[in-house]
C-alpha cells in the first residue's frame, strides 16, 4: 500500500470522523480554521484532527491538580494519546514530520501532564462554544458530559481500591506480614508510606471509597431514571435509544467495586467494619432492586380479551445468577391506589385485593448468552377481566389508570440471600369496547407527556404550558404519520385558536397560556360535537392512512383556519387552490379554491371534506386531477406537477378495471352564466339553476366508470332520487289543479344521462351512490284560496265519471 502524505492522512481522518455517529468533532471539523486560531498555541491542530472524537471522549474536564488520582490519570492519558498517534502513523506508513511532532508533545508534557490537560480543556471548550449554532448540541454535550463524569468516577473508585489494598498490605508488612505491596504510583516515598499507613488512614480511605461509591450509585440511578422517562416519552413517538447494554455495564461495574471493597474491608478488620459493611450492603441491595425493570412495555391502551406481550429484564442477572436454579417472574394488574401502596406495604398485602385476572402471567427469567441479557418474555398474556375502582363523579372509565406489576424472588450470593424484585409498567387504561379507544389514548398521551420523574403513581399535572402541548402534538403527529415534516408556526396558531376558543389573541399571547386536561379532552369544542383531541386524532388517522406522502411533500397546508385560507386566496387567480384539514368534521380534508362569481368577480369556495370513506375509493391525487376547477396549487405550482395519478394493479385479467371520477356542483345564477378557467376556457360544469349550494361547501360526487370512458353527472349529497322518465319535460298541472293556473315546473336540461345502456363483453360500468338534485319548489300559490265548489269537489273525488263522459263524447 503506497504511503499517503500527511495532508492526505489528515483529510482521510477528517472524513472518517465526519461520517461517524454524532460527535463534537463531526460538527466543528469542517468549520474554518480561523475560528480556532487562538486555541492551538499549546497543542498542534494537526494532531487534534488526527485524534478526532477520541479526544472528546476522555474525562479531561474532571481532572484537576488537587487530587493524587488526577495526576495519575493525566499521565495515563498522555501515554494513551502518544500510543494512539504512533499506531496511526505506523498504520499509514507515516514516518517523517508526524512522528517528530508526536515526540515533541511527549517530551513537552511528560513531566507536567496536568499542563496537557489544561491545553486540551481550552480546545474542547472553544469547540463547544462554536458548535452551539447547531440544533440539539447543548443536549448532546450534556449527555456526553454525564457519561464522562461517570467514567471518571469509576476510574477513581478503581484507583481507590488499589490504594486501599496497597496501604493495607503496607500496614500488614509493618505488623510482620511478608506479603509484598503492589507497585502503585503514589505521591509519597516508601519511607513516608510506612509512616502514614496507619489504621486511621486506612479507615479514612474506606470512608472516602464508600462516599464515592454512593455518589456513583446516584449517577447510575439518575441515568436509569432518564432511560425510563425516555421510554415513557417514546409512547408518544419521541425517538428513543432503548439499548440497555451501556446501563448494564454501569450496574455491573459498581457491583464489582462493591465486592472488591467488601473483600478489602473483611481483610482489614478496622473498627468501622460493621458500619462500612452496612453501607456497602445498602448500595448492593439498591443496585440489585433497581436493575430489574420493564424492557418492553405492554400496550398502554389494553382491551380485555385481547392478547398482549411484555418483557422484563434483570440487568445484574448475567453477573449474579450463576446457579442452575431458574427463577419465575409473575405479572399482576394493580390499580392506581395499589401502585401507591407498593412503596410502603408488602407485596402480599397489596395484592390481597383482586382487581383483575391475567392469563399466561408467568415467565422464566433466563439469560441469553449471545446478547448477555437476562429477561423474562411474556408472549401471550390476556387480560380476562378487570374490576373497576371508585372514581370521581367527573371521571370516566377511560381516565382510570392502572398498571401491571412484575415481581420475582431471587436468591443471591453464597448465603442465598433472598431479594424481592418488583417492576411497575407504565400506566395502562383498560377498555372493553373499541369506541373507548380514542379517549383512552388521550389519557395515555397526557400522562406520557407531562408525568414528572419519580412521581407518586400516577399523578400528573392538570394544566401545562401551551408550548409543551405544541411539542407533544408535533411529536405525536410525526410519529403517527411516520414523517419527518412536523407542524409549523401557523399550525400551532390555528390549534391554539381552536383549543382556547379565541380568534383574537396573538401567537405570542398563546405562548404564555396554559392548557388544561379538560380543554384537551373533556370540553366539547364550541359549535361542534367533539373534543379537541377527538378532532386531532381523527386527522392523525386520516393522514396516516391516506395523506402521508402529500403531507411529507408539503402539498397540504393542513391546520389552518378559513380566515387564513381567505387571506391566502383572496388575491389569487381563479383556479388556485389549497388543502386544509376540516375543522367542522372529524377526519376530513377540504379543498378551498378560487372561482368566478356570477357577477364576474372572484370568490373562494370550499369543497365538502373528503374522509376515509371517499379516499379509500379514490385517492387525493385523483380527486384533485379530476376537478377542472383546480389548476394551481397555492401559491403557484401547477397541479399536474404536484400530483400524479397511480393506476392500481390489475387484479383480474377478465375485467377492465373501473375508476372513480370526481365532480363538483358549482353554484351559479339563473342566467346560467358559465364559469371560466384561469386560461379563459369554459369548464364543463353543471349549469342547472335548480341545484342549491350550501354556505360552507360545494358538494362532490365520485362515479365509477370504465377505463377510457367519461361522464358528467352533477348531484347533491342528501338529495332524493327522481325517476329518469320525469327528467325529460316539464309537467303542467293545467286546469285540473284546485289552485288555479300554474306555471310549468322547471326541470334541468343539462344533466347528461347515458342513453346506451348496453355494454360490450369486456367492459362494465358501475354507477354508485348516485343521487339527484333537489329541485326548488317554484310553484306560486295565490295569497287567497277559495274552497272548491261542490261540482269541482265531485270531479276531484270521482274522476272516473269525468272519464266516462269523455269516452261517451268521443263515441
Amino acid at each position: 500500500m503506497p504511503c499517503r502524505s500527511w495532508q492526505t492522512l489528515l483529510r482521510h481522518g477528517n472524513r472518517e470522523m465526519t461520517n461517524s455517529k454524532m460527535s463534537l468533532w463531526s460538527l466543528v471539523s469542517d468549520m474554518p480554521p480561523e475560528l480556532f486560531s487562538g486555541l492551538f498555541e499549546e497543542f498542534p491542530r494537526s494532531l487534534r484532527c488526527l485524534l478526532g472524537d477520541w479526544l472528546e471522549n476522555q474525562p479531561w474536564e474532571f481532572i484537576n491538580s488537587s487530587d493524587t488520582f488526577c495526576a495519575v490519570l493525566a499521565d495515563r492519558l498522555l501515554s494513551a494519546m502518544v500510543e494512539r498517534l504512533q499506531d496511526l502513523a505506523n498504520k499509514n506508513c507515516q514516518t517523517g514530520p508526524m512522528l517528530q511532532v508526536i515526540a515533541n508533545i511527549e517530551n513537552r508534557y511528560r513531566r507536567e501532564p496536568l499542563q496537557l490537560v489544561g491545553a486540551i480543556k481550552r480546545i474542547l471548550e472553544g469547540e463547544q462554544a462554536a458548535a452551539q449554532q447547531f440544533q440539539n448540541v447543548a443536549l448532546f454535550i450534556q449527555r456526553q458530559r454525564e457519561e464522562l463524569r461517570f467514567i471518571f468516577s469509576l476510574q477513581k473508585l478503581q484507583y481507590r481500591v488499589q490504594e486501599i489494598q496497597a496501604l493495607r498490605e503496607s500496614l500488614n508488612q509493618m505488623n510482620g506480614n511478608a506479603r509484598v505491596p503492589l507497585q502503585l504510583n503514589l505521591q509519597f516515598s516508601p519511607q513516608e508510606n510506612l509512616q502514614e499507613s496507619s489504621l486511621q488512614n486506612l479507615q479514612n480511605l474506606f470512608l472516602k471509597a464508600a462516599n464515592e461509591l454512593e455518589g456513583a450509585k446516584k449517577m447510575v440511578l439518575m441515568r436509569l431514571m432518564i432511560w425510563k422517562r425516555q421510554q415513557q416519552l417514546a409512547g408518544n413517538g419521541t425517538p428513543f435509544d432503548e439499548d440497555l447494554a451501556p446501563l448494564q455495564k454501569r450496574f455491573e461495574s459498581l457491583v464489582d467495586i462493591c465486592f472488591q471493597l467488601r473483600l478489602q474491608l473483611v481483610a482489614s478488620e478496622t473498627e468501622l467494619s460493621s458500619e462500612l459493611q452496612e453501607r456497602l450492603d445498602n448500595v448492593f441491595s439498591s443496585l440489585v432492586k433497581n436493575s430489574f425493570l420493564v424492557d418492553k412495555q405492554p400496550l398502554q391502551v389494553l382491551k380485555t380479551q385481547t392478547k398482549f406481550q411484555a418483557t422484563t429484564r434483570f440487568l445484574l442477572g448475567p453477573q449474579l445468577l450463576k446457579s442452575p436454579h431458574s427463577f419465575t417472574v409473575t405479572a399482576d394488574i394493580v390499580t392506581e391506589k395499589q401502585a401507591r401502596e407498593l412503596a410502603t406495604s408488602h407485596l402480599e398485602t397489596v395484592l390481597s385485593e383482586n382487581t383483575g385476572e391475567i392469563q399466561n402471567n408467568t415467565a422464566p427469567l433466563e439469560t441469553n448468552a449471545t446478547s448477555n441479557a437476562c429477561c423474562a418474555l411474556f408472549k401471550n398474556m390476556l387480560l380476562k377481566k378487570i374490576k373497576r375502582c371508585d372514581r370521581k363523579s367527573t371521571e370516566s372509565v377511560t381516565e382510570e389508570k392502572c398498571a401491571i406489576l412484575f415481581s420475582a424472588s431471587v436468591s443471591l450470593g453464597p448465603n442465598k440471600t433472598i431479594f424481592r424484585l418488583q417492576a411497575l409498567s407504565l400506566p395502562i387504561v383498560v377498555i372493553v369496547h373499541g369506541n373507548q379507544e380514542n379517549n383512552a389514548k388521550a389519557t395515555i398521551l397526557w400522562d406520557n407527556a407531562f408525568a414528572a420523574a419519580n412521581r407518586i403513581p400516577f399523578m400528573v399535572a392538570e394544566r401545562v404550558s401551551w408550548e409543551s402541548m405544541c411539542e407533544t402534538l408535533n411529536q405525536k403527529f410525526m410519529a403517527e404519520v411516520e414523517t419527518t415534516k412536523g407542524l409549523l408556526k401557523e399550525h400551532y396558531y390555528f390549534l391554539a385558536q381552536k383549543i382556547f376558543g379565541d380568534s383574537n389573541a396573538s401567537p405570542e399571547e398563546f405562548q404564555k397560556r396554559q392548557v388544561s386536561w379538560s380543554q384537551f379532552n373533556k370540553e366539547i369544542l364550541p359549535g361542534r360535537g367533539f373534543t379537541f383531541w377527538q378532532w386531532f386524532d381523527g386527522i392523525l388517522y386520516l393522514t396516516k392512512k391516506h395523506l402521508k406522502d402529500y403531507w411529507s411533500d408539503r402539498l397540504i397546508m393542513g391546520f389552518i383556519s378559513k380566515q387564513y385560507v381567505f387571506s391566502c386566496l383572496s388575491n389569487a387567480p381563479p383556479g388556485t387552490f389549497l388543502l386544509r384539514f376540516s375543522d367542522s368534521e372529524i377526519g376530513g380534508i377540504s379543498i378551498a379554491y378560487v372561482t368566478y362569481a356570477p357577477d364576474g368577480s372572484t370568490q373562494v369556495e370550499n369543497i365538502q371534506p373528503f374522509t376515509t370513506k371517499q379516499l379509500i375509493i379514490c385517492n387525493l391525487a385523483d380527486c384533485v386531477l379530476d376537478l377542472p376547477q383546480l389548476e394551481i396549487l397555492y401559491p403557484d405550482r401547477p397541479k399536474h406537477e404536484a400530483f400524479r395519478r397511480v393506476d392500481p394493479p390489475k387484479k383480474n385479467k377478465e375485467y377492465q378495471p373501473a375508476k372513480m371520477k370526481m365532480t363538483v356542483d358549482v353554484p351559479c345564477s339563473f342566467a346560467g352564466s358559465l364559469s371560466h378557467t384561469p386560461g379563459g376556457s369554459t369548464s364543463n360544469l353543471s349549469m342547472n339553476p335548480g341545484i342549491p349550494s350550501g354556505p360552507a361547501y360545494d358538494p362532490h360526487l365520485m362515479i365509477a366508470q370504465p377505463m377510457g370512458m367519461s361522464s358528467s353527472i352533477s348531484t347533491t349529497y342528501g338529495s332524493p332520487n327522481l325517476l329518469p322518465e320525469l327528467m325529460g319535460c316539464p309537467y303542467s298541472l293545467g286546469s285540473s289543479s284546485p289552485l288555479g293556473s300554474m306555471d310549468a315546473y322547471p326541470m334541468p336540461h343539462d344533466v347528461e344521462m347515458p342513453l346506451d345502456c348496453s355494454h360490450s363483453e369486456n367492459s362494465t360500468s358501475y354507477v354508485r351512490d348516485l343521487s339527484f338534485p333537489v329541485l326548488p319548489n317554484l310553484i306560486r300559490v295565490p295569497e287567497n284560496i277559495s274552497p272548491p265548489s261542490d261540482e269541482e269537489l265531485a270531479h276531484l273525488l270521482h274522476p272516473e265519471s269525468e272519464m266516462n263522459r269523455y269516452h261517451q263524447n268521443l263515441g
